[in-house]
């Protein structure tokens, strides 16, 4: 006879398989899909999606969870699954179904309608359906958490535990240090030499150098793939189905590398999730700023570093011997490092990155508190870029309209890329203490040691441990943005010569 932790266990699994075949019904959409089947696809993908619903907020496993709730005879592994189902029941089940229609309609709308304003360079094409979303998500914070902030529980969605109170003064001590830095990068009169970057690199040659560096990382092929996509991502079904994609550009291999690192990093995370229990909650990865630690850890700290340049010199030169064969390591890691400030999020470098975010969450801050209006976006983007950046966007297209997060109601996501930032650095000084000789390894080209740490570290514990507590495990300290600090002024003052 079925316990009834047993019956909890068969429903999340049966649950977490319909996740895995959504996830490749969006692989699926982004990469491969004729664009004809848009609108088939979107009603195969919200019948799945209601069919998921159903399950999750069926009574039968309210009253399984009650029923759990009054039993105590369970190790670490089924409590995290008992607890973590319960959140997900409770989440879905507070909140009316009505308006979860209307934030799904509204969410759907909501794209079309950015992509046209983002082409036409009119935000006030967008401002009205904005208001829209950020009332209903407020809304909707009401019923998940009411007793929290209406923006901290948009963000606790994605980062489990965050909150203003714990990111606000993280995020003043960034600013405070950050701004200074990037004038006075901008000042110096060092300019690394970038010219070897730019010319004619093939995409079959650019596929090649990347699945070989992928692959030497450590990203299994034989449970995971790689393709193209209009936006880098990484996505599937399951750690025996992990897809990861890039973009090309003949004129820019970099862009395109470094993507597939980024992408590989998140993709060992799910590879590497702990063996038993992969269809239940306590395996998958614990939140979003931590998953994006994992692939910043591979992108920034890695393969920006100078040893994976000098490692990793020779087949970049073999590949574009025009280009490399009279560049040396030094030049190349300097050139892969090069601070600018820019208009876009996306392209920008570690020193400037955080000031996007920044910029964003004070934004989205004052949104949900009343202090900023949707009418003056625009205008109050455009002072703060010019702040913190020294640069000021001339259209709202590359600027308050370049990111597609708040058409699909997705507020308090952004913080968590910066957050991944400042875990990363903390990862990494933690295994340099570890492993002092990791250079010499990383140059000889052992990238196992690297993998394996992060594997047993972190990947393996799944959501066990909350993020303070894995972060305290792991490193011995709590979020600590001085950490990050330190790395940047340490590594962009001796590029620029500023020391």
């Amino acid at each position: 006879m079925e316990t009834n932790y047993q019956k909890l266990e068969r429903r999340l699994e049966e649950t977490s398989r319909l996740g895995g075949i959504m996830g490749i019904l969006h692989w699926d959409q982004e990469v491969i899909m004729p664009s004809g089947a848009a609108e088939s696809r979107a009603r195969q993908m919200g019948v799945l999606a209601g069919t998921i619903h159903e399950k999750s907020t069926d009574p039968k496993l309210g009253k399984l969870l009650d029923a759990l709730d009054k039993e105590n005879s369970f190790n670490a592994f089924e409590e995290c699954n008992i607890r973590e189902a319960r959140r997900e029941y409770d989440m879905e089940t507070k909140v009316p179904k009505d308006l979860v229609m209307k934030l799904a309609e509204l969410s759907s709308k909501g794209h079309q309608v950015w992509v046209k304003a983002r082409s036409e360079n009119k935000f006030s094409d967008f401002a009205p359906l904005l208001k829209q979303l950020v009332e209903l998500k407020k809304r909707w914070a009401e019923y998940v958490s009411p007793e929290l902030p209406s923006y901290d529980a948009n963000i606790d969605l994605y980062e489990r535990g965050g909150t203003m109170a714990k990111i606000t003064p993280v995020f003043e001590t960034l600013k405070s240090e950050l701004i200074p830095l990037i004038r006075d990068i901008q000042k110096s009169d060092y300019k690394p030499k970038t010219s070897f970057l730019s010319g004619n690199f093939p995409v079959e040659k650019q596929e090649g150098l990347g699945r070989r560096i992928s692959e030497e990382i450590g990203f299994a092929f034989d449970r995971g793939r790689m393709d193209i996509s209009v936006h880098p991502f990484c996505g599937g079904s399951h750690p025996t189905d992990v897809r990861i994609t890039t973009r090309y550009r003949t004129d820019n291999f970099i862009e395109s590398l470094y993507a597939v690192i980024h992408e590989t990093g998140h993709g060992l995370y799910e590879q590497g999730r702990m063996k038993v229990g992969r269809d239940l909650p306590a395996s998958e990865a614990l939140s979003m700023g931590i998953h994006e630690s994992q692939s910043l850890f591979w992108e920034r700290m890695i393969a920006q570093g100078p040893a994976f340049c000098k490692s990793y010199l020779p087949l970049i030169a073999e590949t574009f011997p025009e280009n490399f064969n009279a560049v040396s390591s030094d030049q190349l890691y300097e050139a892969v490092n090069v601070s600018e400030p820019s208009y876009i999020r996306v392209e920008a470098d570690e020193v400037t990155y955080p000031m996007h975010v920044i910029l964003r969450y004070e934004i989205e801050k004052g949104l949900f508190d009343g202090s900023v209006e949707i009418n003056t976006l625009p205008e109050l983007w455009n002072s703060k870029m010019k702040e913190y950046l020294g640069v000021e966007p001339p259209s709202d297209t590359l600027g308050v309209l370049q990111d597609t997060h708040w058409s699909g109601a997705a507020f308090g996501y952004f913080p968590s890329y910066t957050l991944g930032a400042i875990y990363a650095s903390q990862f990494y000084k933690t295994l340099l203490q570890e492993k002092p000789d990791l250079g010499n390894e990383i140059e000889s080209g052992n990238l196992a040691t690297i993998r394996q740490w992060l594997n047993q570290e972190i990947h393996e514990k799944g959501r066990l441990l909350s993020v303070a507590n894995l972060v305290k495990q792991v490193t011995g300290d709590d979020l600590n943005p001085t950490i990050f600090l330190d790395y940047l002024k340490k590594k962009y003052r001796k590029i620029y010569r500023l020391n």
